[in-house]
């Protein structure tokens, strides 16, 4: 499947069709939801970003093409749990029909 470079989320409601959810755990850094939202949003493509909590603990709300790279990312900088990534387009049709 070829990655999707031009999308224009205003025009399509589902530009980033998976709704990705997670909760980080601080491993042995402390965390900085500034710096967790700042990394996300100039690395991967998405948007309906939510990055909030604290040092300890964050939540992480992405909708995106590519959650795994979220996914990636985020175990990289603590324990993730909680994980969520919903098909949105998928969900709409079954609301639908």
């Amino acid at each position: 499947m070829e990655p999707i470079n031009s999308i224009d989320p205003e025009e399509d409601q589902f530009a980033y069709r998976y709704d990705t959810q997670l909760l980080i755990d601080r491993r042995d850094e402390d965390l900085d939801e500034d710096e967790i939202s700042d990394y996300i949003l100039s690395h991967f493509e998405g948007n309906s970003l939510i990055a909030a909590g604290d040092e300890d603990l964050i939540k992480i709300h992405y909708h995106t093409n590519e959650p795994w790279k979220i996914l990636e990312y985020c175990n990289s900088i603590g324990e993730i749990y909680d994980i969520v990534v919903e098909d949105m387009i998928r969900q709409s049709q079954g609301l639908q029909g």
